[in-house]
């Protein structure tokens, strides 16, 4: 397996408060791990709070003693966010802060996933899918019909999420698992991507007869050709088997 991952300002922020992970080794009992934070919470707030959670989950895991992989994402989530919101409630300046989480591990020929907040999983095949469910206003105005796909990715609120980690000291988190083939790729990404750019050209992108790296390259360039609003962040995952790993 390859995996790769990037990370950029963007155009307008003065800071970058994604936090990215790509690890195609052992994590623990994990065979790999993928990880798209991006954070809120003021200037200060939204930084500490991906940058911490992706540390500190990625050390709960190596730490678990747990093999199934649900149940080490589920426990490892559950107790970084119950860190991550003590934090808040001892230090005023990171107070109400928050970020997304989407979290994958491949195990033989199945994808794991957990996620909350509004950066996506995508499965790129035959076509692309995204796996993931936004926890956003603007998704839950899609799904009850008042506002189309078109529509929300214009809507005034489309930043408005209604899951986080650390906002709460419990927090639902979502799972889902795909069958994967030798073909499979797998994308990890904050709104900064999604926003700027629709599934349509990302698929178009991400099939070409390009390297990794070069991919995740252009998914910034043309995220950031769009106006580039806010940090993009990216992380790829493919079959194809690494000879330098």
């Amino acid at each position: 397996m390859r995996v790769y991952k990037a990370t950029h300002i963007g155009k307008i922020r003065t800071m970058n408060q994604d936090c990215v992970f790509a690890d195609n080794n052992q994590i623990g009992y994990l065979q790999n791990l993928l990880i798209v934070a991006d954070g809120m919470g003021g200037h200060l707030g939204g930084d500490y709070a991906s940058k911490f959670v992706v540390e500190n989950l990625v050390k709960l895991i190596y730490e678990i003693d747990e093999k199934k992989p649900v149940s080490i994402l589920n426990e490892c989530i559950t107790k970084v966010n119950e860190l991550l919101w003590l934090e808040a409630q001892n230090n005023d300046a990171l107070f109400n802060m928050g970020t997304t989480l989407v979290v994958a591990t491949i195990s033989d020929d199945k994808l794991y996933v957990a996620n909350i907040g509004d950066s996506r999983l995508y499965l790129i095949d035959d076509g692309i899918k995204q796996i993931t469910r936004d926890h956003s206003l603007v998704e839950e105005l899609v799904i009850r019909g008042d506002i189309t796909k078109q529509e929300a990715r214009v809507h005034p609120d489309k930043n408005r999420i209604t899951r986080a980690v650390g906002i709460e000291k419990f927090v639902k988190i979502d799972f889902f698992e795909c069958d994967l083939t030798q073909k499979s790729k797998v994308l990890l990404c904050s709104d900064g991507l999604t926003n700027m750019i629709t599934d349509e050209e990302i698929f178009n992108i991400a099939v070409e007869d390009k390297s990794l790296p070069e991919i995740c390259a252009v998914l910034v360039l043309r995220a950031n050709e769009e106006g580039g609003r806010d940090n993009i962040s990216v992380v790829m995952a493919d079959r194809v088997l690494d000879i330098n790993s």
